[in-house]
């Protein structure tokens, strides 16, 4: 995957506010424009981060008070992260910002709906 190409249009996941498994799942869902039938737990979400119909460059965001509250799952969602971006096939890239994004710094908007990656 051509990191540069999926970096012109990422796909931001904000975790600010996330302190639990069903919160997280929802984000992803959210952000990433998942299917109805994403069934909110691990397995599902590394089948749907390993058919992505395009190259994404994925930049989680806030997601320090997600990690302090639940270290274990956090540590599960790297595992699923790191796994999907070496198996997809059309390229997945996962980014952890650190810090707080100023403003529309990823390009992104509290007004916009999530990525469409058609």
């Amino acid at each position: 995957m051509k990191l540069a190409e999926a970096l012109r249009d990422p796909v931001v996941l904000d975790l600010r506010g996330v302190v639990d498994k069903a919160a997280f799942m929802d984000r992803c869902a959210g952000a990433l424009a998942l299917p109805r039938w994403f069934g909110r737990n691990w397995d599902a979400l590394a089948d749907c981060l390993t058919d992505l119909p395009r190259p994404v460059a994925l930049v989680v965001t806030g997601w320090q008070a997600y990690a302090t509250a639940r270290p274990s799952d956090w540590e599960t969602a790297q595992d699923v992260f790191a796994t999907a971006a070496d198996t997809s096939t059309t390229g997945l890239t996962v980014l952890l910002a650190l810090g707080t994004p100023q403003g529309n710094a990823l390009g992104g908007s509290d007004d916009e709906g999530p990525a469409s990656l058609g």
